[in-house]
């Protein structure tokens, strides 16, 4: 089985799981936990696939994202108060998959032949639109902007892969790379607690 089927799977899982515990926290009914679900794990991708006018869009062309999707609010259901004890292993879906999802979503855009900066962008949004989905219909703050280092270790990833596919390096071993790039930075901010520094004064604002 290829190995990046089975990570993509497992992102998507981790993804579809976070949605719905957002979801359920918000005590929405369970139409509105499978919707919120469903955004936060291919809503990402069907963005980029919209804007790259791609079709058939992602989870349209593959059922598998579906079932997965099913499958997530399901396990959600039954096992939601034991979900809490596997924060770490979700953490390392979660990291996992947005690391393949920048790097599948750069390739991608690379693939319809647009410009490296606009395939890296469109692999940042396969990444981090779905949380950004997640949070705006649940009415909060997007994560990516209020304090985790998220979109910046995507962006970081997708530019070594593009520095090495400018050098010629195999592929495969970029990808590796390139994802580990990502699930180190991941790995690291959230155990040490980093933050990108926030604009609170400008030259012109008197201390007192």
């Amino acid at each position: 089985m290829n190995v990046l089927f089975v990570i993509d799977v497992l992102g998507t899982f981790a993804f579809a799981i976070s949605g719905a515990l957002v979801a359920l926290e918000k005590k929405f009914d369970m139409f509105g936990v499978l919707i919120i679900a469903f955004v936060t794990a291919v809503g990402g991708g069907m963005l980029r696939d919209i804007l790259i006018d791609a079709h058939p869009i992602n989870w349209i062309g593959n059922l598998n994202y579906v079932y997965i999707i099913f499958a997530a609010v399901v396990f959600t259901f039954l096992f939601k108060s034991k979900i809490a004890h596997l924060s770490k292993t979700m953490f390392l879906f979660d990291t996992i998959g947005i690391s393949v999802f920048t790097l599948l979503g750069l390739k991608k855009g690379l693939a319809f032949n647009l410009h490296p900066i606009i395939a890296l962008i469109m692999g940042m949004i396969s990444a981090v639109f779905g949380g950004v989905l997640r949070d705006v219909l649940t009415n909060n703050i997007p994560l990516i902007f209020e304090k985790e280092i998220y979109a910046s270790a995507c962006l970081a990833g997708g530019i070594i892969y593009l520095i090495l596919n400018y050098l010629n390096v195999g592929e495969h071993v970029s990808f590796i790379i390139s994802a580990s790039v990502i699930v180190a930075i991941r790995v690291v901010v959230v155990k040490f607690k980093l933050e990108l520094p926030k604009i609170e004064n400008d030259l012109f604002t008197k201390h007192k």
